[in-house]
């Protein structure tokens, strides 16, 4: 097998660990800093202890030796038939193989985990090699009753790896690692067909010895996959100005116990319904997606990164939406609201920080709120871009707070996960959602969610943070992402925050919100899906489940509501 790149183990092992292995059994390092002190500055543990009620404490997670392991209930002729068709070292039920591929990264997760909760894990991991491969285990699942989910970089954070059956069936993992390589590159069409095990950093590493590049940077982009991206209908840091993932998928080939579906037919094609869009976004749960043929781009010659301020989250929003009105909106949009910002400044050090704080107080901002905006690609173009969005922040009262601001957001926009294990370990609960609405809607989904979270979480002396921005611009919308702090609740940490996820998602549909923007369904959104899909809608996406996957084997416990 390859090498294999860093993986995050959250949960089982130091929280922040960092684990390198070369292959399958082989030996773990890990390291971590367990150091509140050098995860938050003296300043921002002060803030949040006085604003969330919240006393810091050791809560580590339990010892990886501690947690009990139920043995494997994969029957030993499916294995042995698995072994045949894969070869022994491809189909491992060992202690480490099972753990590693439990869960995503959810709270809930998390919070499983670190309890030395192992219950949803798989009873064998396999790793094949080709979509002949794939297809000859779905078929061999399938005759046997056995649940399979795919697994690429673990990061789902709805429940998309929970592998919950309600007949209680065996559960294997199909880890796609072995499928990573790059298979193909149509300079002249702007093509490039990869396997959708490959991470975000190696497929820009090929690319960029073509002087390409795939530009699509969710905040997962260290561990996140090609499959994981397109089964999420992901969408990264720049997708306001490259699109989201389902924009850069030209075609792919989808696995499932019925045969091998290839959808997508670049440029274009009118021959009838677009059957790409039923595999983007299905979650694992009609097949495996084995290769991908995406849609690539010239490696920016400039990239530009500033920062602005506004005096109001209103301000800011109104700013955004006159820049989507004339089709002046950056690359890269990220509007962060008062609660934010001042996070912002709390949390980080640096001259990005001083560079805003700075700039917040001279122009009369200090309760106000950050832009960071990012162009990318030709200098006359990038320039032209520039200027023009640049006179409209200006005219609606926006202060430029300059480039360090930018760079700063730059050099930092992929520690958020780092911080969330540190800020686990020390008795704080930290979750995100995320929705989509109208120009027009976002206010109240805004003024919703949040009133919702903070009237789920506060108590007798508790209040949450709840922080959120702008990260995905359209012409006739975005995106909303909040993320929550508050003082866990020890005893109960997951009745906790299913409470506040139940209400905030009400809260947000009612106001005119999307069930999810990029996080996908999952296992944690699925009970909503027919209030975004409708009935009808629901029982559309069951008819092709039940002609792709008749027994039902393929990731049975998300997106289709039970």
């Amino acid at each position: 097998m390859a090498e294999q790149p860093e993986l995050t183990v959250q949960g089982w092992g130091p929280p922040g660990t960092r684990v390198a292995h070369v292959a399958e059994g082989g030996t773990l390092e890990l390291t971590a800093d367990k150091s509140l002190a050098k995860a938050l500055p003296k300043a921002a543990r002060k803030h949040l202890a006085r604003e969330l009620g919240w006393t810091p404490r050791r809560t580590p997670p339990v010892p990886l030796d501690d947690v009990e392991l139920a043995a494997s209930r994969l029957p030993v002729p499916v294995r042995a038939e698995l072994v045949t068709l894969l070869g022994q070292e491809n189909v491992r039920d060992d202690r480490g193989s099972r753990l590693r591929r439990t869960g995503g990264k959810s709270y809930l997760d998390l919070v499983r985990r670190r309890s030395g909760d192992a219950s949803d894990a798989p009873d064998a991991v396999l790793t094949p090699a080709d979509t002949a491969e794939v297809v000859a285990v779905l078929q061999l699942c399938s005759r046997h009753g056995v649940v399979v989910v795919p697994f690429g970089g673990g990061t789902s954070v709805v429940g998309g790896l929970s592998g919950t059956d309600v007949d209680d069936r065996p559960v294997v993992v199909l880890d796609l690692a072995r499928m990573s390589g790059l298979v193909s590159v149509d300079v002249p069409s702007s093509l490039v067909t990869a396997g959708p095990g490959m991470r975000g950093p190696a497929l820009e590493d090929a690319l960029a010895e073509h002087d390409l590049t795939l530009g699509h940077l969710p905040q997962s982009w260290e561990f996140a996959t090609l499959g994981g991206y397109a089964a999420t209908r992901s969408a990264g840091q720049a997708s306001t100005g490259v699109g989201r993932f389902e924009d850069l998928v030209a075609s792919l080939t989808l696995a499932t116990p019925s045969g091998v579906l290839e959808v997508g037919h670049p440029p274009a094609s009118a021959a009838g319904p677009d059957l790409l869009g039923l595999a983007l976004g299905s979650e694992g749960t009609l097949g495996v997606i084995t290769e991908l043929t995406l849609r690539v781009r010239p490696r920016p010659e400039v990239e530009e990164y500033e920062g602005w301020s506004f005096r109001s989250w209103a301000a800011g929003l109104a700013a955004l939406q006159r820049l989507a009105r004339h089709d002046l909106l950056p690359d890269v949009v990220r509007l962060s609201d008062p609660d934010e910002t001042r996070a912002n400044l709390l949390l980080s050090g640096g001259a990005g920080a001083r560079a805003l704080r700075g700039a917040l107080r001279s122009r009369g901002h200090g309760s106000g709120c950050l832009l960071v905006v990012g162009w990318q690609g030709l200098p006359t173009l990038v320039r032209a871009r520039q200027r023009a969005a640049t006179s409209l922040l200006r005219e609606d009262g926006g202060k430029r707070a300059g480039s360090r601001v930018g760079e700063a957001w730059v050099r930092h926009r992929f520690e958020g996960p780092y911080l969330r294990d540190r800020l686990l370990d020390h008795g704080l609960l930290v979750e995100t959602l995320e929705t989509a609405a109208t120009w027009s809607a976002l206010p109240t989904v805004y003024d919703a969610a949040r009133r919702a979270l903070r009237e789920a979480l506060a108590g007798p002396g508790k209040q949450p943070l709840v922080m959120t921005h702008v990260s995905h611009g359209y012409a006739t919308g975005a995106s909303l992402y909040l993320t929550v702090l508050a003082d866990r609740d020890d005893d109960l940490p997951l009745q906790q925050w299913l409470g506040a996820k139940r209400a905030s998602t009400d809260a947000v549909l009612a106001a005119g919100g999307t069930l999810t923007h990029h996080h996908a369904v999952g296992a944690d959104h699925r009970p909503w899906l027919d209030r975004e899909v409708g009935p009808l809608g629901v029982d559309v996406l069951r008819a092709v489940k039940a002609s792709l996957d008749p027994a039902g084997i393929c990731n049975p416990g998300v997106l289709l509501p039970s």
